[in-house]
Protein backbone atom coordinates (compact mmCIF):
# COMPACT_ATOMS: atom_id res chain seq x y z
CA UNK A 1 0.00 0.00 0.00
CA UNK A 2 0.87 3.38 -1.03
CA UNK A 3 0.05 7.32 -0.37
CA UNK A 4 0.01 10.16 0.72
CA UNK A 5 0.21 10.90 4.74
CA UNK A 6 0.87 13.92 7.17
CA UNK A 7 3.74 13.37 9.04
CA UNK A 8 4.78 15.67 11.95
CA UNK A 9 8.15 16.49 11.89
CA UNK A 10 9.02 19.60 14.28
CA UNK A 11 7.56 22.46 16.20
CA UNK A 12 9.17 24.76 13.77
CA UNK A 13 7.50 22.78 10.47
CA UNK A 14 4.02 21.53 12.09
CA UNK A 15 2.71 18.69 9.50
CA UNK A 16 4.52 17.84 6.51
CA UNK A 17 3.08 15.40 3.42
CA UNK A 18 4.82 12.89 2.60
CA UNK A 19 4.53 9.79 0.87
CA UNK A 20 4.30 6.42 2.33
CA UNK A 21 4.77 2.86 1.12
CA UNK A 22 3.95 0.23 3.59
CA UNK A 23 5.73 -2.98 1.89
CA UNK A 24 6.64 -6.65 2.98
CA UNK A 25 6.11 -5.39 6.73
CA UNK A 26 8.02 -2.22 6.73
CA UNK A 27 6.64 1.44 6.29
CA UNK A 28 8.87 4.03 4.38
CA UNK A 29 8.14 7.42 3.81
CA UNK A 30 9.62 10.09 1.42
CA UNK A 31 9.82 13.41 0.36
CA UNK A 32 7.26 12.86 -2.35
CA UNK A 33 6.46 10.34 -4.83
CA UNK A 34 8.70 11.95 -7.52
CA UNK A 35 11.59 11.60 -5.29
CA UNK A 36 10.67 7.91 -4.22
CA UNK A 37 13.52 6.57 -6.53
CA UNK A 38 15.94 8.80 -4.59
CA UNK A 39 15.63 6.29 -1.57
CA UNK A 40 13.25 6.87 1.82
CA UNK A 41 13.97 9.59 4.48
CA UNK A 42 13.32 6.76 6.86
CA UNK A 43 11.64 3.85 7.64
CA UNK A 44 9.78 1.44 10.49
CA UNK A 45 9.15 -2.22 10.94
CA UNK A 46 5.55 -2.60 11.94
CA UNK A 47 5.68 -5.96 13.72
CA UNK A 48 7.93 -4.09 16.23
CA UNK A 49 5.58 -1.07 16.64
CA UNK A 50 2.48 -0.21 18.74
CA UNK A 51 -0.22 1.33 16.86
CA UNK A 52 -2.76 4.19 18.27
CA UNK A 53 -5.70 5.53 17.46
CA UNK A 54 -6.52 9.11 18.38
CA UNK A 55 -9.67 9.73 20.06
CA UNK A 56 -10.14 13.06 19.06
CA UNK A 57 -8.88 13.30 15.53
CA UNK A 58 -10.36 10.60 13.13
CA UNK A 59 -7.23 10.86 10.75
CA UNK A 60 -4.85 10.50 13.19
CA UNK A 61 -2.42 7.52 13.82
CA UNK A 62 0.89 7.14 15.90
CA UNK A 63 3.16 4.51 15.20
CA UNK A 64 5.26 3.91 18.47
CA UNK A 65 8.76 1.47 19.29
CA UNK A 66 8.46 2.24 23.60
CA UNK A 67 11.42 3.91 24.25
CA UNK A 68 13.07 4.68 21.29
CA UNK A 69 10.74 6.45 18.38
CA UNK A 70 7.37 7.83 17.72
CA UNK A 71 6.39 8.24 14.28
CA UNK A 72 3.02 10.90 14.21
CA UNK A 73 0.70 10.39 11.34
CA UNK A 74 -2.62 12.10 9.51
CA UNK A 75 -4.39 10.34 6.81
CA UNK A 76 -6.03 12.87 4.25
CA UNK A 77 -9.29 11.38 5.50
CA UNK A 78 -11.19 9.02 8.29
CA UNK A 79 -11.66 6.44 4.91
CA UNK A 80 -8.17 6.82 4.38
CA UNK A 81 -7.13 6.07 7.89
CA UNK A 82 -9.28 3.29 8.17
CA UNK A 83 -7.10 1.50 5.08
CA UNK A 84 -4.27 2.28 6.55
CA UNK A 85 -4.83 0.76 10.32
CA UNK A 86 -6.35 -2.09 8.28
CA UNK A 87 -2.91 -2.34 6.26
CA UNK A 88 -0.32 -2.14 9.06
CA UNK A 89 -2.19 -4.32 11.59
CA UNK A 90 -2.02 -7.28 8.98
CA UNK A 91 1.27 -5.94 8.31
CA UNK A 92 1.72 -6.23 12.28
CA UNK A 93 0.74 -9.40 12.95
CA UNK A 94 3.25 -10.62 9.72
CA UNK A 95 0.39 -13.51 9.21
CA UNK A 96 -1.39 -14.75 5.86
CA UNK A 97 -1.96 -18.75 6.82
CA UNK A 98 -1.45 -21.39 8.89
CA UNK A 99 1.71 -22.29 7.86
CA UNK A 100 3.25 -18.77 8.71
CA UNK A 101 2.12 -19.33 12.30
CA UNK A 102 4.26 -22.60 12.36
CA UNK A 103 7.16 -20.93 11.00
CA UNK A 104 7.00 -17.82 13.58
CA UNK A 105 5.25 -19.68 16.10
CA UNK A 106 1.64 -19.97 16.95
CA UNK A 107 2.25 -18.28 20.35
CA UNK A 108 4.46 -15.27 18.86
CA UNK A 109 1.53 -15.31 16.08
CA UNK A 110 -1.34 -15.45 18.28
CA UNK A 111 0.10 -12.45 20.59
CA UNK A 112 0.30 -10.12 17.26
CA UNK A 113 -2.98 -11.48 15.80
CA UNK A 114 -4.17 -10.25 19.79
CA UNK A 115 -2.63 -6.74 18.91
CA UNK A 116 -4.61 -6.75 15.58
CA UNK A 117 -7.79 -7.05 17.25
CA UNK A 118 -7.24 -4.81 20.41
CA UNK A 119 -6.39 -1.93 17.56
CA UNK A 120 -9.43 -2.57 15.93
CA UNK A 121 -11.50 -2.58 19.26
CA UNK A 122 -9.84 0.66 19.92
CA UNK A 123 -10.93 1.95 16.45
CA UNK A 124 -14.87 0.58 16.98
CA UNK A 125 -15.34 2.26 20.32
CA UNK A 126 -13.92 5.42 18.26
CA UNK A 127 -16.53 4.90 15.88
CA UNK A 128 -19.31 4.21 18.13
CA UNK A 129 -19.00 7.45 19.73
CA UNK A 130 -18.93 9.23 16.73
CA UNK A 131 -22.39 7.60 15.41
CA UNK A 132 -23.64 8.53 18.52
CA UNK A 133 -22.42 12.14 18.85
CA UNK A 134 -23.66 12.78 15.77
CA UNK A 135 -27.20 11.15 16.18
CA UNK A 136 -27.56 13.13 19.62
CA UNK A 137 -26.45 16.44 17.70
CA UNK A 138 -28.86 19.28 20.35
CA UNK A 139 -30.36 20.75 17.14
CA UNK A 140 -31.11 17.88 14.87
CA UNK A 141 -29.11 14.23 14.08
CA UNK A 142 -26.74 15.35 11.26
CA UNK A 143 -27.53 12.75 8.59
CA UNK A 144 -24.45 13.00 6.98
CA UNK A 145 -22.01 12.55 9.48
CA UNK A 146 -23.96 9.18 10.63
CA UNK A 147 -24.13 7.63 7.56
CA UNK A 148 -20.00 8.25 7.30
CA UNK A 149 -19.73 6.73 10.61
CA UNK A 150 -21.77 4.14 10.18
CA UNK A 151 -20.17 3.30 7.21
CA UNK A 152 -16.83 3.03 8.95
CA UNK A 153 -18.15 1.33 11.56
CA UNK A 154 -19.17 -1.85 9.63
CA UNK A 155 -15.92 -1.67 7.76
CA UNK A 156 -14.05 -2.32 11.09
CA UNK A 157 -16.54 -4.71 12.27
CA UNK A 158 -16.01 -6.99 8.98
CA UNK A 159 -12.50 -6.28 10.29
CA UNK A 160 -12.86 -7.27 13.63
CA UNK A 161 -14.86 -10.44 12.82
CA UNK A 162 -12.31 -11.60 10.07
CA UNK A 163 -9.42 -11.19 12.72
CA UNK A 164 -11.26 -12.91 15.53
CA UNK A 165 -11.85 -15.87 13.07
CA UNK A 166 -7.75 -15.96 12.26
CA UNK A 167 -7.47 -16.10 15.91
CA UNK A 168 -10.15 -19.30 16.43
CA UNK A 169 -8.21 -20.51 13.91
CA UNK A 170 -4.95 -20.84 15.27
CA UNK A 171 -6.05 -21.43 18.46
CA UNK A 172 -7.23 -24.60 17.00
CA UNK A 173 -4.76 -25.34 14.84
CA UNK A 174 -2.52 -24.88 18.25
CA UNK A 175 -4.15 -27.11 20.33
CA UNK A 176 -4.94 -30.13 17.92
CA UNK A 177 -8.87 -29.60 17.18
CA UNK A 178 -9.29 -30.79 13.94
CA UNK A 179 -13.13 -29.49 13.61
CA UNK A 180 -12.80 -26.12 11.79
CA UNK A 181 -14.03 -23.00 13.15
CA UNK A 182 -17.04 -21.19 11.84
CA UNK A 183 -18.80 -18.17 13.24
CA UNK A 184 -21.92 -18.77 14.80
CA UNK A 185 -25.48 -18.52 13.39
CA UNK A 186 -27.36 -15.51 14.31
CA UNK A 187 -30.38 -15.85 16.41
CA UNK A 188 -32.43 -14.85 14.34
CA UNK A 189 -30.87 -17.11 11.43
CA UNK A 190 -31.46 -19.96 13.78
CA UNK A 191 -35.35 -18.88 14.25
CA UNK A 192 -35.77 -19.06 10.68
CA UNK A 193 -34.06 -22.21 10.22
CA UNK A 194 -36.31 -24.22 13.09
CA UNK A 195 -39.17 -22.67 11.14
CA UNK A 196 -38.75 -24.18 8.24
CA UNK A 197 -36.90 -27.26 9.56
CA UNK A 198 -40.26 -27.43 11.76
CA UNK A 199 -42.89 -26.38 8.19
CA UNK A 200 -41.08 -29.27 6.00
CA UNK A 201 -41.55 -31.84 9.01
CA UNK A 202 -45.16 -30.76 9.16
CA UNK A 203 -45.51 -31.47 5.02
CA UNK A 204 -43.64 -34.91 5.26
CA UNK A 205 -46.81 -35.87 8.00
CA UNK A 206 -49.27 -33.83 6.35
CA UNK A 207 -47.79 -36.22 2.78
CA UNK A 208 -47.62 -39.42 4.90
CA UNK A 209 -51.49 -38.91 6.23
CA UNK A 210 -52.95 -38.93 2.81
Amino acid sequence: MEGILWKWTNYWNGWQTRWFILDNGVLSYYKSQDEASQGCKGSVKVSVCQINVSNIDNTRMDLVIPGQQHMYLRAPSPQDRQKWLVALGSAKACLESIADAKVIGFEDALSEKKSELHLYCDLLMQQVHAVKSAANNDSEPDVEKINEASSLLKSTCDTFIRTLEDIMKLTTSATGNVTPFEMPVPNASKQLAAKNCKANFSRSLSQENR
